[in-house]
């Protein structure tokens, strides 16, 4: 369905999709199908209820207005922060306090427990913090040699 739909946003700030059928559906939300390893491609439309009523196959084909609404849409309800290095952690032992450089600022959390940390796929890993804050490692194996090292006494 790609590009087959007008999407726009009603006084409300809703997002409302109109299909090729003229049909309109009020409060539409986008989901990513596989939000870690192809966070552009396979976006879902679905109305109240889970319904899907439109299929992006990749955000960048689609014309710069609806394009602009899902991604803004999207970050609104969507907070990942990846890590690009882990600078230090207080203890070797669970609960400590990580201290990490991430693509939107320094910051420092706390990993409960080793199982807090989980694979996605060959590469890439989820870190939960204390309070439920999902951080993305892309690439483990990509980041620098003192971050590796440190993950290696978690993994």
């Amino acid at each position: 369905m790609n590009a087959t739909f007008q999407l726009r946003r009603d006084p409300f700030g809703k997002l409302v999709l109109t299909n090729a059928e003229g049909e309109e559906f009020v409060g539409v939300t986008p989901v990513r199908s596989f939000p870690v390893q192809a966070p552009s491609k396979g976006i879902s439309l679905v109305r109240d209820g889970g319904k899907e009523v439109a299929w992006i196959d990749d955000i960048d084909t689609v014309p710069a207005d609806i394009r602009s609404l899902v991604t803004e849409e999207l970050d609104g309800r969507e907070f990942m922060p990846e890590i690009l290095s882990i600078k230090d952690v207080s203890s070797f032992a669970t609960p400590c306090t990580w201290t990490v450089k991430t693509d939107r600022g320094d910051t420092e959390f706390v990993l409960k427990g080793e199982e807090d940390i989980r694979r996605l796929g060959t590469y890439s890993l989820l870190i939960a913090d204390s309070h439920g804050i999902h951080f993305l490692i892309r690439d483990m194996f990509g980041i620098d040699k003192g971050s590796r090292k440190i993950l290696d006494r978690f993994l």
